[in-house]
């Protein structure tokens, strides 16, 4: 474990003076990406100008998605990173990595870089120990923070910190881009180039939005149908995360109640969108694999709008600037953002929210438009069930709304 400087009585409190850092410089990047899924990492950085020179992923669904997507002529493929060489990064000067989360989400079997999924960023690492690559930009779900008390994540900085880069990482809601969907990610940057806190901690506090309660009539409610027991991942005017759905395939879209009582889920052109992308990315996908798959590949995806800002900040950085600032103790529970410069570890409470930008969203349902379908009265069914048996809280009309729906679809199919 990388020893991180001894704090002082005095570093233990706040810092009194302000912290200011001037803006980096800025860096078009020739990005190689491993894990690359569908692209969705590598596809908003290159709006924002730079250039992927080599995809890495092993399915074969996703790698038909890659290929009719970012195609074959300036691009260099490769499906297994463990047999990934340092001759492969030649001329590479950014590694994105959206390592698999299936032993770090709290829907998995959480077995962290144990498990036989998650433990594949190790391989980033194997190669990172035998090149110079100048920046690396990491993703995954954020239950990574607390599962094992954050055992995960310090593993991941502490290599960084071995190998000579100073990191910053944050957690990012989706949201904050015009996009309803409630999807928080954390993103690690590790540099030998520049004070990577320029990048992901710069610019104006952005304080997330309140809900309101909401309205029947008014607003949409987004739940997941398939829950009902113990949640039901409310979201307000929007959709909860979207998920990848079975390991077979199956797919588990959320559920939208729209202003007028109808209950529908998206399709996966509305999924795809929802996720940043235009409305039928996935469609090489038909060719390799069964359609449901479509949604496997579109809910394990990096959202292309948090992408595009991350690329827009890596060609033009911002000053950091923090009034206040405090070391980041081993053991402590760790915070939405943090850096580590020369071996310090240091923090700023929530003055960094997961709000980076401040964009207006559509509320679901006018986002969706008709790129929804009614969800079965089989699964209304279920679902109004165990909710009614659960001690779950619910808005007090949500239940007579649920009832009046699956009313509604007992008449249509008479």
């Amino acid at each position: 474990m990388i020893p991180v400087a001894k704090p002082t009585e005095q570093e233990l409190n706040f810092h009194s003076e302000p912290l200011s850092v001037p803006a980096s410089p800025p860096q078009q990047h020739s990005v190689a990406g491993l894990f690359a899924g569908i692209g969705g990492l590598e596809r908003g950085l290159e709006q924002a100008g730079h250039n992927t020179q080599l995809l890495c992923e092993i399915d074969p669904s996703a790698n038909a998605v890659l290929h009719h997507r970012f195609g074959t002529n300036r691009c260099r493929y490769n499906e297994d990173i463990c047999k990934l060489t340092p001759k492969d990064l030649k001329g590479i000067s950014l590694i994105t990595a959206g390592f698999p989360c299936q032993d770090l989400s709290p829907a998995g079997k959480t077995q962290g870089l144990k498990g036989k999924n998650s433990r594949l960023v190790g391989e980033v690492f194997r190669l990172l120990r035998k090149t110079d690559i100048p920046e690396v930009l990491l993703e995954n779900v954020p239950f990574m923070m607390q599962l094992g008390r954050g055992a995960a994540l310090e593993s991941i900085l502490n290599e960084f910190q071995k190998l000579g880069y100073s990191w910053a990482y944050r957690v990012v809601d989706a949201m904050s881009f015009a996009i309803p969907q409630r999807r928080l990610r954390i993103f690690i940057l590790a540099s030998k180039l520049r004070d990577p806190r320029t990048v992901l901690l710069s610019g104006r506090t952005i304080s997330k939005p309140e809900d309101h309660e909401w309205s029947a009539g008014s607003d949409s409610m987004g739940f997941y149908w398939t829950e009902g027991n113990r949640g039901v991942g409310w979201a307000l005017n929007s959709v909860p995360t979207l998920k990848g759905g079975s390991t077979v395939g199956i797919p588990s879209p959320p559920a939208v109640l729209l202003p007028c009582g109808r209950i529908v889920t998206p399709t996966i052109q509305g999924a795809e969108r929802l996720q940043g992308f235009r409305a039928n990315w996935t469609d090489a996908a038909k060719g390799v694999t069964r359609e449901s798959f479509r949604w496997k590949l579109v809910g394990n995806a990096i959202n292309v709008k948090v992408a595009r800002w991350l690329g827009d900040r890596l060609a033009k950085p911002k000053s950091f600037s923090s009034d206040s600032y405090r070391p980041l103790l081993q053991g402590a529970k760790w915070p939405l953002a943090a850096w580590c410069i020369n071996g310090a570890r240091r923090w700023t409470d929530d003055t960094i929210t997961t709000f980076p930008v401040s964009r207006t969203c559509l509320p679901i349902h006018e986002f969706l438009g008709n790129q929804v379908q009614p969800l079965s009265e089989k699964a209304l069914a279920g679902f109004t069930s165990r909710l009614k048996k659960s001690s779950l809280r619910t808005p007090d009309e949500f239940i007579p709304a649920l009832e009046t729906a699956l009313k509604n679809r007992r008449e249509e199919g008479e």
